[in-house]
């Protein structure tokens, strides 16, 4: 893969990292301090930064489970594509049930890369025959 570029939008903002060597996702930081919000809220956290990928990939913010167990803190909306140049903001809701707070240079989310493909969409009037056919949501399970 070819590098990603970072572009720093603050003076204050860290730069994602791996934080061991079979980690998977880049911990994001928040870029904001003094934000509190309630149990069952939303919040758009600035990270200070943009970024540049390349073609044929994506990038998704996914929580930490560190955050997840600890606070009930989840991430939302996550998916980066390689076209976009603005500031990327993690959204995040609280699931738990104390207020949580978030600080300049907390870790707030992970970033993991990932390719893609783009196939083409095809209007058809039939669709093949599948063993689960129609069956929605609990079908298959028992």
């Amino acid at each position: 893969m070819k590098p990603v570029k970072f572009k720093m939008l603050s003076d204050t903002t860290l730069i994602p990292e791996r934080c061991s060597g079979g980690a998977a996702g880049y911990d994001i930081y928040a870029d904001q301090s003094g934000i509190v919000y309630d149990s069952g809220r939303t919040l758009l956290i600035s990270t200070g930064w943009a970024m540049e990928m390349p073609d044929g990939y994506y990038a998704e913010i996914r929580p930490r489970s560190g955050l997840a167990v600890k606070h009930g803190i989840d991430t939302l909306a996550g998916v980066i594509d390689s076209d976009y140049r603005g500031e990327v903001r993690v959204l995040l809701i609280n699931h738990g049930s104390k207020l949580f707070r978030v600080s300049a240079g907390d870790r707030i989310a992970q970033l993991i890369f990932r390719r893609h493909e783009t196939p083409s969409i095809m209007l058809v009037s039939e669709l093949g025959d599948s063993v689960r056919g129609v069956g929605g949501l609990g079908s298959t399970g028992k």
